[in-house]
C-alpha cells in the first residue's frame, strides 16, 4: 500500500457518516452499496474496502442495482460537468461520427429491451470494443444481463474506490 493510498483510506475511515455517504455516493449511487460500506468501516486496506464493495454488490436486489444505474449516463455521453464519466469513456471520445451514431442507436435498442442504460465498465475500452459488446449483450435474457451488470458495477467500483483511496488527505 502506498503512502498516499494509505492517507486515502485513514481519510475515508474517518469521515463523518454523511460525508463518508457523499464520497461514496459519487463511487456508486446505490444506498444500499454505501450503507454497507458505511457499516463495514473502518477499513485496514484497500484490498478490504473492494472486498466489502464486492460483498454489497453481490447483495444487491434488482431495485438497489436500477439505483446504481440511474447514477451511468449511456455510453458516448458523459455527464457534462463529470470528470469521472468523461475520464471512463474516453475510447469513445475520438470516435467516429458512424460509431458514435452506432453506438446511440445501440444505447437506445438496449434501453428499450432492458429499461436502463447498456452499463459496461468502460475504462481502456475502445469505442468498438464498447459497440461489440452491446452488440453481442443486446440478446441476452433481463437475468442474464442483470448478472453481467452486477459484475461490471463492481469494476467500476473498484476502480472510483481506488482513485477515492488514492486522494491525498
Amino acid at each position: 500500500m502506498t503512502s498516499t493510498s494509505a492517507s486515502g483510506l485513514a481519510r475515508l475511515n474517518a469521515l463523518e457518516e454523511s460525508s463518508a455517504r457523499a464520497e461514496l455516493h459519487e463511487a456508486c449511487a446505490s444506498t444500499a452499496w454505501a450503507r454497507h460500506l458505511l457499516a463495514a468501516r473502518p477499513f485496514a486496506t484497500p484490498e478490504d474496502l473492494y472486498a466489502a464493495s464486492d460483498a454489497a454488490m453481490a447483495r444487491l436486489s434488482a431495485e438497489d442495482l436500477a439505483e446504481a444505474m440511474a447514477g451511468h449516463p449511456p455510453i458516448g455521453r458523459p455527464k457534462p460537468g463529470d470528470p469521472a464519466s468523461s475520464r471512463e469513456q474516453a475510447g469513445m471520445a475520438g470516435a467516429g461520427e458512424d460509431l458514435k451514431a452506432e453506438m446511440l442507436e445501440l444505447n437506445l435498442a438496449y434501453q428499450e429491451k432492458f429499461g436502463h442504460v447498456f452499463l459496461i465498465c468502460a475504462t481502456g475500452r475502445t469505442g468498438e470494443q464498447m459497440r461489440d459488446a452491446a452488440l453481442e449483450r443486446i440478446g441476452n435474457s433481463p437475468e442474464q444481463e442483470r448478472e453481467i451488470v452486477r459484475t461490471e458495477l463492481g469494476k467500476i467500483n473498484r476502480i472510483r474506490l481506488n482513485r477515492l483511496v488514492a486522494q491525498d488527505a
